[in-house]
This record gives C-alpha cells, sequence and structure tokens, in this order.
C-alpha cells in the first residue's frame, strides 16, 4: 500500500511521455498553475498582514466543518458494506445538484456583480469572471490528467499510477474532488462576507456527509477493510481546509483577484460534477433516481441561498 520509489528518470519520463500525449492538458495545467501562483503572490503580503484575519478564519471553519462532514459521513462504512446502487446514485445526485447550485448561486453571480461594480460595465465584468472560470477548468482537467488516480468504476489513469500503491491511487482521487470544494469556501469567505460564504459552506458541508459515505462504500467494494476505508475517506477531507486557505489566497488581494476567484473555483466545481460525479450517477442504469437528486438538490441550495444569503 505504500508508494514505490522509482529512480527520478523513471517519474520525469513518465511525466514528459505523458506531457507529449496530452499536449493540451499539459500546457492548459502549466497556465493555470501560473495564474493561481500570481493571485497567490500578490494575496500573500495582505494575509499575512492581518488584512484577510476575518476571511481566513471564517475560512478555516468553513473547511474543518466540511473535513467534520466527510469523516462523520464514512463513518457507516464500518458497519454498512454497500447500499442499494439506486440509493448511491440518488445521494450523489443530491450532491451534484448542490455543487451545482453553489457554484451558481454563490460563486458565479456574485462574481459578476462584483466584476460589474469593479469595471464599471456588465460584458467586462462577465468575461473576468469567464477567465477564472477557464482557469478553473483548466486547472482541474490538468490535474486529472497529471495525477495518477484510480476509481472505483474506471480503473487507474495518470502517469505514473502503476508505480503507486491502490490505497494512494483511491486518495489522490477523492483529493481531486475536495480541493475545489475547499477553495470555493476559501474564496466565499475571503472578504468576510456571511452572504456568499455561509449559504456555500452550508450546502457544501451538506452535500459532503453522502459524499463521505459513497467514497467510503467505494473504498469498501475494492476490497478494504472497514476501518481503512472510513480512515481513507475522512483523512480525504483535510482537502478542504488546505483548500480554503487555497481560496481566501487567490482572492484577497487585488480588487480584481476576488471576482476572478469565485469564476476559478465555480468553473472547476462545474467541471468536476460534469466530468465526474454525474458520469458515476448515470453508469449503472439509474439516471432518472439520479437526476430527480439533482433537482432535489439543486432546490435545496436555492433555498439557502435565498435564507441564509
Amino acid at each position: 500500500m505504500d508508494i514505490a520509489r522509482p529512480t527520478q528518470d523513471g517519474w520525469l519520463g513518465a511525466l514528459r511521455a505523458h506531457a507529449r500525449a496530452h499536449a493540451f492538458a499539459a500546457a492548459g495545467l502549466g497556465l493555470s498553475l501560473l495564474a493561481v501562483a500570481a493571485l497567490l503572490a500578490q494575496s500573500l503580503a495582505q494575509v499575512l498582514a492581518g488584512e484577510a484575519r476575518v476571511g481566513l478564519r471564517y475560512a478555516l471553519l468553513g473547511g474543518g466543518a466540511g473535513f467534520a462532514a466527510t469523516a462523520l459521513g464514512a463513518v457507516p462504512a464500518l458497519f454498512l458494506r454497500g447500499i442499494p446502487q439506486r440509493a448511491e446514485d440518488t445521494m450523489l445526485g443530491l450532491a451534484a445538484g448542490m455543487m451545482l447550485a453553489a457554484s451558481a448561486f454563490s460563486l458565479l453571480l456574485p462574481g459578476l456583480e462584483a466584476g460589474s461594480a469593479l469595471l464599471g460595465h456588465k460584458g467586462l465584468g462577465a468575461g473576468i469572471v469567464v477567465l477564472g472560470m477557464a482557469l478553473g477548468v483548466l486547472l482541474m482537467l490538468g490535474l486529472d490528467e497529471f495525477t495518477p488516480h484510480e476509481h472505483d468504476k474506471s480503473g487507474p489513469c495518470g502517469p505514473g499510477h502503476e508505480r503507486c500503491g491502490r490505497v494512494w491511487l483511491f486518495v489522490f482521487a477523492i483529493a481531486l474532488h475536495n480541493l475545489p470544494e475547499g477553495m470555493a469556501i476559501g474564496v466565499g469567505f475571503a472578504h468576510g462576507d456571511m452572504s456568499i460564504g455561509l449559504p456555500l459552506a452550508t450546502a457544501i458541508v451538506l452535500q459532503d456527509i453522502p459524499e463521505g459515505l459513497a467514497v467510503a462504500l467505494a473504498l469498501r467494494s475494492a476490497g478494504f477493510a472497514p476501518a481503512p476505508a472510513v480512515g481513507v475517506a475522512a483523512a480525504s477531507g483535510l482537502l478542504e481546509p488546505i483548500g480554503a486557505l487555497i481560496g481566501v489566497g487567490l482572492a484577497s488581494g487585488l480588487a480584481v483577484a476576488y471576482p476572478i476567484g469565485l469564476g476559478l473555483a465555480g468553473g472547476a466545481m462545474i467541471y468536476v460534477v460534469s466530468h465526474e460525479v454525474i458520469p458515476e450517477t448515470h453508469r449503472n442504469g439509474h439516471q432518472t433516481p439520479a437526476t430527480l437528486g439533482l433537482m432535489a438538490g439543486f432546490a435545496v441550495m436555492m433555498v439557502l441561498d435565498t435564507t441564509l444569503g
């Protein structure tokens, strides 16, 4: 279950070959990482100076709540080996609906308002949010292509996956889901605005409970013992407070970084929902209950945003 220790040439050779075969994803990952590094660099001084202290505290609380919810959701897997596939697909559909609605109502719409107010033009405001969305999609596309990971149904993928133990492949796959959720919480709280951050964090925390259970059960069905499956699923939630720290850094610097950061987090979450969650819920012939779950999750998030926003 440990990561093997290949030679440096082995890792670099695998990465170079993969980059040549997937040039677009490699270029997109490089561009998005440079943009993220620039956003983090320009806000780091303000975070260290305490100017983002309130937002930082709220973001850590939100990210910590996401971790706790993921761990709580995973606990029943100590006693359950599985649940009906129909129920699991419905739960994941519910989570997907909440993530989609959170992206729209708590990330993209506030980003449009902030961008329009900053630039004095709705079209230009929308343009910088779209720029952020594109960076978020490129980031997740690149990470998905270049991070070795494994899904329960689709098998291992990514450069060097054959050199990693199976438990690490599952951990990396879960991390790809949880990182953008944590980033979204951090961006939502970056300015200490509870009307944006609170409904967003509440939605993510609620959908983390069924997601944590689904991940733990997937690990059990892949052959993991109950305690390790629950432990890995719970530990994956640590990516949410880490992502929240990154999100605060992305959006707490220059004024223009805020709408870009909101767009980036929204684009990353929509990518994960479309690329991973929805296909998973439709893979087993339960499209209708999964879609009804998605609509219910979307409606719940809409009510939360109206009530808490």
